[in-house]
């Protein structure tokens, strides 16, 4: 089918001029109310429907009047000052609400020399579906964001570090030094130690604590995507990549905390990229020519021996160096004894309450099961008596736990018998009982101390002269 090109006007304007008649008159016609003001913002025209709706029985008596004057809380002054449209608007009224766009008049010269405004709707009924949904999106994005936010901020603070041993104490210390400057932070110490909420409370305590603390556990991610975890990707970066790209772990904590758990386990070549980061302060995303600013705190942990790792060729000794600014390490439980008990109440009444949430009881340990907990070394540290008290609180049948109830849920080496305590109570007394106890809790706390009366006496919460005292009185070999 060919087109007929015979009937197109020549001037192509007065297409355009009867397309602007056309959609004016339709505008007009289908919609509640239409004026125009000039550069003035006075009111030139204004139909008929309209003018009724504000009091004028003819709407010759509207024209000449500044806009405010015919239609109260009118924002076309705004739109003829500003030359800018106002598309959708509400407009309030001594009745409903009006939706209303309002338009700049402009010359060939491109000045304002007036404004058109239309009322398309005077009830708000057509629109509800339209606001109902626009409402929904909107609290579900504050909702996401809240979610998001709180997930990012510090969830311990020093307080949550519970113990009063010197060794505790001093950690403390050193971590709430760390909180008032802005330098990275590795912390040290085995697994289970309290590094995580260290670096909480460290970023709580900071100027930082209202921007992001953001966590990448360098261990739990593959090699292979750990780039990609730190830095993000453009869109298509690489097979399988987002179509939006992916912001990475940096850009989320610019302003905030980047705290990098078992950094021991990261690759060399990342190990290079997060050196140059690190000093430079900016970054690319994969597959992007995008230069990202970044302002972030580091706060590194490992369980692992870095300086070894060091030695050994298996991590860079300047990413070493840079981090290594302010070192704290984490003792492990077995040289904070004295702080035992404490974290052990701490604990139970958290478990209590989520065990039982409507039961007014509290799990409480006898001293015998004290004795037994004190008397262990605990290879898995923080993490392993909580596992411990969890399981017994689960299991228990009573909510007065005895050593021999919490010893089916540890080790071997944490029986009662290890602890000093006799397998048949009726051919040993309570004072012999004591006294194994005691002998055999002071000389772990010497062996833990290398042999130093003086440490093992303060990491027990006992003066020296005592530690002393019972030393010679119980025949210990120091």
């Amino acid at each position: 089918m060919h087109n007929d090109w015979t009937h197109v006007p020549v001037d192509y304007s007065d297409v355009l001029r009867r397309a602007m008649d056309s959609l004016f008159k339709t505008f007009e016609n289908f919609s509640e109310g239409t004026f125009i003001v000039d550069k003035e913002s006075r009111v030139v025209w204004i139909n008929k429907r309209y003018a009724a709706r504000f009091g004028f029985s003819d709407p010759q008596e509207a024209i000449g009047r500044d806009c405010e004057a015919v239609i109260p809380n009118s924002l076309m002054r705004e739109v003829v000052t500003t030359g800018k449209p106002i598309l959708l608007d509400l407009l309030e009224t001594d009745r409903e609400p009006l939706v209303v766009t309002r338009l700049p008049l402009k010359d060939d010269f491109g000045q304002t020399v007036g404004a058109i405004g239309f009322a398309l709707f005077d009830e708000m009924k057509a629109l509800t579906p339209l606001f109902s949904h626009y409402s929904r999106v909107q609290q579900e994005l504050i909702a996401t964001r809240q979610s998001l936010a709180q997930a990012r901020r510090a969830k311990y603070t020093f307080a949550s570090f519970v113990g009063t041993s010197a060794a505790s104490l001093d950690v403390k210390r050193q971590a709430r030094r760390a909180a008032q400057v802005d330098s990275p932070v590795l912390l040290s110490g085995e697994t289970g130690t309290g590094k995580e909420l260290l670096a909480h409370a460290i970023h709580g305590a900071s100027t930082r604590a209202a921007r992001p603390l953001v966590t990448v556990n360098v261990a739990a991610i593959p090699d292979t995507l750990l780039e990609v975890e730190f830095f993000g990707a453009a869109a298509g970066a690489y097979t399988g990549a987002d179509r939006k790209g992916r912001v990475g772990k940096f850009e989320l904590a610019d302003g905030g905390t980047l705290f990098l758990d078992e950094i021991g386990d990261m690759p060399l070549v990342l190990q290079g990229k997060l050196l140059r980061v690190l000093q430079e302060k900016e970054f690319e995303p994969l597959g992007s020519n995008r230069i990202v600013r970044t302002d972030v705190r580091i706060i590194a942990a490992t369980s692992a021996d870095l300086p070894a790792l060091v030695a050994s060729g298996r991590f860079r000794a300047d990413l070493f160096y840079r981090l290594n600014v302010l070192s704290i390490h984490a003792p492990p439980l077995r040289e904070r004894a004295g702080d035992i008990e404490a974290l052990v109440y701490a604990m139970l009444e958290e478990l209590s309450a989520d065990a039982r949430p409507r039961h007014a009881g509290q799990f409480v340990l006898h001293d015998d099961a004290l004795r037994v907990l004190a008397a262990y070394s605990w290879p898995g540290n923080v993490r392993e008596l909580r596992n411990v008290l969890e399981r017994a609180v689960m299991l228990s049948d009573s909510e007065h736990i005895d050593a021999r109830a919490l010893g089916a849920f540890m080790g071997t080496e944490a029986s009662p018998e290890s602890a000093g305590m006799p397998e048949e109570t009726d051919t040993t007394s309570y004072a012999e009982a004591m006294t194994g106890f005691e002998k055999r809790f002071l000389a772990e706390a010497l062996r833990a101390s290398g042999g130093r009366v003086a440490e093992a006496a303060q990491r027990i919460g006992i003066g020296r002269a005592t530690m002393y005292k019972k030393i010679v009185a119980l025949g210990i070999d120091v």
